[in-house]
């Protein structure tokens, strides 16, 4: 059975990590997997959104515990496998960042850790009632660092640094208050609702996504005034697109538009 299975319907790619038995931990073979994938969705373009998702009892658990304490074992204390680990993770975490499809990650159980900060990294969170959320590192004297850096561009300031500092869960509904995720539903209607938040956004045009989740991305790192003018450099290029011109007249005229992508 394959680490990561993947499954498209229509214009939704559906990536689910299949170790259970590891709680879907980001082992080194995980990570591949994942990197894999979002390279070959990257160039994908008949995919328009793209949910991740976790198979048994948890999405994921952050990184594979037994594969770090065997790297500790190599010469050097395991300080080159380490650094490998975690720029790999960083690659794969970006990666979401960079695909031109929105990515939704569907969520239960628990999201800890690495788990968390993939849940961070995701453009958008459905999550079951009852999921809990945690950077539990600093539990086994591991501060959470690079999970740090996508919750801390999710949530406020002290909310993160709690969260690391005491390494205590939240639960889906405090997640949601904090800007962690998007929505909480019945455990039963999980992947219904994931589904059609992902099919809402295929359904739009796909160029104008791609174009705006680039540059939501871009101006959110730049001071206002900066970002103003990168903002507005966008929408022109936006407005001279065919299909835009087409979406204006189609919404004038009353009546569904006629894209061509």
């Amino acid at each position: 059975m394959a680490i990561l299975e993947r499954h498209d319907t229509g214009a939704v790619a559906h990536l689910r990590m299949t170790a259970p038995e590891r709680l879907n931990a980001l082992s080194d073979e995980m990570l591949a997997a994942l990197q894999f994938e979002f390279d070959a969705l990257k160039q994908d373009q008949t995919i328009r959104a793209v949910i991740l998702s976790g198979a048994g009892k948890a999405f994921c658990a952050g990184h594979d515990l037994k594969q770090m304490t065997a790297g500790r074992q190599a010469e050097d204390g395991g300080k080159a496998y380490f650094a490998d680990l975690f720029d790999r993770c960083t690659r794969m975490m970006l990666s979401i960042r960079d695909l031109p499809q929105p990515v939704i990650a569907q969520v239960h159980g628990i999201a800890t850790a690495a788990g968390c900060q993939l849940v961070a990294s995701c453009d958008l969170a459905v999550a079951a009632a009852g999921t809990r959320f945690g950077v539990n590192g600093v539990n086994i004297g591991l501060f959470c660092s690079t999970p740090m850096v996508a919750l801390s561009r999710n949530i406020a300031r002290k909310h993160a640094f709690e969260m690391l500092t005491t390494g205590a869960f939240i639960d889906a509904e405090e997640a949601r208050a904090r800007g962690l995720i998007n929505r909480v539903v019945a455990p039963e209607a999980l992947e219904a609702e994931t589904a059609e938040l992902a099919q809402t956004i295929a359904a739009k045009l796909s160029a104008a996504v791609r174009i705006g989740k680039r540059a939501f991305y871009d101006q959110i790192e730049m001071p206002v005034t900066e970002a103003y003018a990168y903002a507005g450099q966008v929408m022109v290029e936006n407005m001279l697109y065919r299909d835009t011109e087409e979406g204006i007249a189609a919404f004038l005229d009353k009546r569904p538009p006629s894209w061509q992508q």
